[in-house]
């Protein structure tokens, strides 16, 4: 019996549930983005302390993690985005063919993160960045919403290929 004939096949759902991760991480980075810059006005405000080692800032970010690799000209912005693009292109293909839900997910959510960054690249010339966590004199990098899908997209990727048991093969 035919895919259409059974209705939704394993491929198909995965597909589907990482198309719709990676919109909904799009979606929550660019309206929580458009929020902070627009409508609380991050930029206006002196860092906002939240906890005593968390604070709301407000960086734009040229370069990718870490702020590697910054971009200061127009050329180096456009060959971001054509590394981004490629990449996420390389992950939608990869996406194509995956038949399990936590790669589905896992790339759904870097893929969502990795646009969301790059409409902010296009669109500011960097990336928008709030969140910064500390602790007494070490400082981490200070990241948005979209970071948080690709790192816990790639956390999904690693737990399956490193932790959950191999398929048995069908004989």
């Amino acid at each position: 019996m035919s895919e259409g004939a059974q209705g939704f096949g394993l491929q198909t759902k995965v597909r589907l549930l990482g198309g719709m991760s990676a919109f909904l991480m799009l979606l929550t980075d660019q309206a929580h983005k458009l929020w902070m810059l627009n409508v609380y006005d991050i930029g206006n405000r002196p860092p906002v302390r939240v906890l005593p080692f968390f604070d709301l800032v407000m960086a734009w970010n040229k370069g990718v993690s870490y702020s590697l690799f910054e971009a200061d000209s127009d050329l180096g912005r456009y060959a971001l985005l054509a590394v981004t693009l490629a990449a996420t292109l390389f992950l939608a293909v990869w996406l194509w063919r995956s038949s399990t839900v936590l790669s589905g997910l896992g790339l759904g959510l870097i893929i969502g993160g990795a646009v969301g960054n790059a409409i902010d690249r296009a669109a500011y010339g960097a990336v928008a960045d709030f969140f910064h966590f500390h602790l007494g004199s070490f400082s981490w990098y200070v990241f948005n919403l979209a970071d948080v899908g690709i790192v816990a997209g790639v956390g999904l990727l690693l737990y399956e290929s490193l932790i959950t048991p191999a398929p048995s093969p069908q004989g």
